[in-house]
This record gives structure tokens, C-alpha cells and sequence, in this order.
């Protein structure tokens, strides 16, 4: 692992911190925006306060010129215009005649020098002199004397305050954002913490799950709905592997049960023979005896790896025709000699056709049969019967025998399960042939089921009956 993959920048986000700064950067974007129309508000509002005191004062100026008639009212003019600016030390007014010869000037500072010579407009222009900030305008007036004539007026106005508040605004507006977005992340990070508790418990769980603690489980109570979610199919998973590995640890049980008493009896027979010499015959027949016992074995693991492939979806899954009642009736011809030794019947009805695999089929089949004939008394009859009911196929199984308990019916397609214990080491199986089946019938897109009632067991094969490969 590389150095810098350690490294505490380089790690992801938890989903706590994203949330926290998601939550701060909407805060920001939105108190931005909200500042930004603010401000744009505010700037405008002065605008229009300082268009209108400078149309305010071009219009004093305007009705004050146009009061100037005589000679004697132009040499009071600019006393006149003194006088109505007195107290606005926030105004500059410049007023010249059309050579552009100055009749009046009132703070002439707040004009720069391209503005005094005529060289720079006026007219809706800002600028900056000696650390203020000015805005301005200008107006064309006629002298209404015996020889009119025409002036200029430019007028300034002070806008350094109103910049000077919006500056402030601005800042304002700056340390805001950044202390609503701190405590909006704040906020968000506690938030989300108190939210995602329970995926903190759902961690620490997991954490503690081992082979031995698998009763562990995570209350969901006081889960937000999106994580109660998470925690129930946390739980239920819990709950599968919990009974996974039950089921795993009886299957190796199980396993070494079975092939425990096999082995037991090849070493038995096979110190027995080598105890002393022995004629040929009985060697053939000692190894005769454990070739017995190695069929056994061999046929216990084939069906092991069978069910493994089973349960991973492996089996094969052909698309041909099947006629159930002729695969029914060579199995029934091959077990006529049993029967017949027995003393039970073999009867068949009804035909139906199915689409999968004949030889897995014939195989489910086979297992029922033979568990049927091993079940059924002296005079008593195998009946099999086979029915077609719309879109499904059934076939039933079904035998005279000893009333299986009704709380073992649901145990009966485990692997390695007897009804009767009793028979466990006599070499009548090692009670995975119902377990086939049922995976045979599930690979096929069917079901299977038991019933037991007046004395009979019947088992049920329900298989898709069109011509659909599953």
C-alpha cells in the first residue's frame, strides 16, 4: 500500500461530513444570494436618492437662470446660487457661458481638472478625488436676457457616505455568511450524526459478528424510516447467515456422521482379514463386502456434489419434451422385481408432457418411488398419478405407511433427514433423496409437497406444463 494512500486527506469523506458541508455550502449559497439582492436593492435606492437630489439641484439652477433677464440679475446670479446652495457642502456646481468661461463655481474641488477644461464629460460618471467618491450631471439653460445666451451647468454630488454603507453591507454581509455556514455546518454535522446513529450501530455489529455471536441484532425503534429499512434487511440477512450457518454446521455434522460408520466398517473388516492368513475366497469376499461399502460412499458424495451444484444454480437445464408417463413406466418396469419381492403393487395414471431434463426428472421420480415401495406393507400398493391442470403438471406419489408426525413434515427436504432415525446406519441411504428432488423440481421452476392423511402419504410434484425451457 502506498504511503499516501494512508494519508488523512486523501481518505474519503464520511457521510457525516458530506452532509455537514452540503448543509453549510446551501447556507452560504443561499444567504449569498439573499445578500446579493440586498445589496442590489440598497445600491439602487441610493441611486435613485442621487439622481434625484441632482435633478433637485439642476432645477434650482435651472429656475435660477431663467430669472436672469436683466444685466443687473446676472452679476447676482452667483450670489443667488450661493445662497440656494448654502448648507450642501455635498454639492459642486460649475456653471459656464458658451466659451466656456466660468460664471460660477461652488467647491470646485470635487471636479477633476479634465472636467474644469471641458475635456471629460460629466453626465453619468463616477469618480474618485482625494478619497471621495462623486457622481455626475449636467443641464443646458438660456440666459432670457435681450441677447440670449446659453450655459452650462455641471453639477457633482458627494456619494462617499453611500459607498461607505455599502462597503460596510458587504462586509457585513461576508462575516454573516461565514458564521451562518460554520453554524449551518454545525448544525448539519450534528444533524446527520443523530441521523445515522443507527448505521453507527449497524458498524459496531458487524463488528462484533463472529461464527459464535451470530445472535447479534440491531434495534430499529428510533431508525429514521430510510435506515429502519437498512436495518431490517440488515437483520434479516443476520438471520439467514445465523440459520445458514446452523444448517452448514449440521451438514458437516451430518457428513462425518455418515461417512464415519462406511469407513468404521472397511477399517473393521479390513483388520479383521489381515489379523491372520486367509484362503483366497475369503479375501475376495472381505473385499467384496467393502466395495459394498465404497458404492456407498461413492453414491453419498455424487449426491453431495449434485446438491452443491444445485444450490449454485449449475444443473443443467435442457429445453426437450418430456412424456412423464412413459419415464414413470421404465421406472416402474425397473422396480417390478422389488415389488413383486415385497408384495406391493405398482400402479399408474394419467399422462401429461413437460419441458426440462428426462434424466434429472426421471431421478426426482425415482426417489419417490423408492421411498414409496421401502414405506409401504406387505398387499399394499404404490398408485402414481399424473394430471394435467392448465399451465401445470402434477404428479403424486402416494403409498400406504406409518403417519409421518406432522412436526417433521417441513424437516423431510432437509439433507441428511430420516423420519425414522432407527434406520441410520443400515444402509438404506443417507436421507439426501428428497433433498434431490426438491432441487431437481425447483431447477425446473416447480414445487414440491407432502400430505399425509387416512393413513396414506402422498407427495406432490407441481411442474410447469408448457413448452417454455425454465
Amino acid at each position: 500500500m502506498s504511503p499516501l494512500s494512508v494519508l488523512p486527506w486523501r481518505r474519503p469523506l464520511s457521510l457525516t461530513a458530506r452532509l455537514a458541508l452540503l448543509f453549510a455550502l446551501m447556507a452560504a449559497i443561499l444567504l449569498l444570494l439573499l445578500g446579493m439582492l440586498l445589496s442590489s436593492a440598497v445600491d439602487r435606492h441610493f441611486n435613485e436618492l442621487d439622481e434625484h437630489d441632482l435633478s433637485a439641484k439642476l432645477a434650482v439652477v435651472g429656475q435660477l437662470v431663467a430669472r436672469t433677464d436683466t444685466d443687473e440679475a446676472l452679476d447676482t446670479l452667483p450670489q443667488r446660487l450661493r445662497d440656494a446652495l448654502a448648507g450642501h457642502e455635498n454639492i459642486a456646481l460649475l456653471l459656464k457661458d458658451e466659451e466656456g468661461v466660468a460664471i460660477f463655481g461652488f467647491n470646485l474641488s470635487a471636479f477633476q481638472q479634465l472636467h474644469l477644461t471641458g475635456e471629460a464629460a460629466v453626465a453619468g460618471q463616477t469618480w474618485a478625488r482625494d478619497g471621495r467618491h462623486f457622481i455626475g450631471r449636467e443641464g443646458r439653460f438660456v440666459l432670457p436676457m435681450d441677447a440670449p445666451q446659453s450655459v452650462r451647468a455641471l453639477v457633482a454630488l458627494d456619494i462617499s457616505h453611500h459607498m461607505h454603507f455599502l462597503q460596510q453591507v458587504q462586509v457585513s454581509l461576508w462575516l454573516g455568511v461565514s458564521l451562518a455556514s460554520v453554524l449551518a455546518a454545525l448544525l448539519g454535522w450534528l444533524v446527520a450524526r443523530q441521523g445515522l446513529a443507527p448505521l453507527a450501530r449497524v458498524t459496531t455489529t458487524a463488528r462484533r459478528l463472529s461464527p459464535e455471536r451470530l445472535g447479534e441484532r440491531i434495534p430499529s425503534g428510533d431508525a429514521p424510516a430510510e435506515v429502519r429499512e437498512l436495518t431490517q434487511a440488515f437483520n434479516g440477512m443476520l438471520d439467514r447467515l445465523e440459520a445458514a450457518f446452523k444448517r452448514l454446521g449440521d451438514y458437516s455434522a451430518d457428513i462425518a456422521h455418515e461417512l464415519r460408520t462406511p469407513v468404521s466398517n472397511l477399517m473393521t473388516e479390513t483388520e479383521v482379514a489381515l489379523s491372520r492368513a486367509r484362503s483366497a475366497d475369503e479375501y475376495r469376499e472381505t473385499l467384496q463386502s467393502n466395495l459394498e461399502e465404497f458404492e456407498r460412499m461413492a453414491r453419498m458424495i455424487g449426491d453431495m456434489l449434485f446438491l452443491a451444484k444445485a444450490d449454485q444454480g449449475r444443473l443443467p437445464r435442457p429445453a426437450e419434451a418430456v412424456a412423464l408417463e412413459q419415464e414413470v413406466q421404465a421406472l416402474l418396469e425397473f422396480y417390478e422385481a422389488l415389488a413383486e419381492e415385497k408384495g406391493v403393487a405398482l400402479q399408474l395414471e394419467g399422462a401429461a408432457t413437460v419441458t426440462g431434463d428426462r434424466l434429472m426428472l426421471r431421478r426426482a421420480v425415482s426417489n419417490l418411488l423408492s421411498n414409496a415401495l421401502r414405506h409401504t406393507q406387505h398387499g399394499g400398493a404404490v398408485r402414481i398419478s399424473i394430471e394435467a391442470s392448465g399451465s401445470e403438471v402434477r404428479l403424486d406419489v402416494s403409498n400406504p405407511g406409518p403417519v409421518i408426525p406432522a412436526d417433521r413434515i417441513p424437516s423431510l427436504f432437509e439433507r441428511f433427514h430420516r423420519v425414522d432415525e432407527d434406520r441410520t446406519g443400515r444402509g438404506e441411504g443417507a436421507g439426501l433423496g428428497l433433498a434431490i428432488t426438491r432441487s431437481i423440481v425447483e431447477a425446473h421452476g416447480g414445487r414440491i409437497g407432502v400430505a399425509c392423511e387416512g393413513g396414506f402419504t402422498v407427495f406432490s410434484l407441481y411442474l410447469p406444463g408448457d413448452a417454455q425451457p425454465r
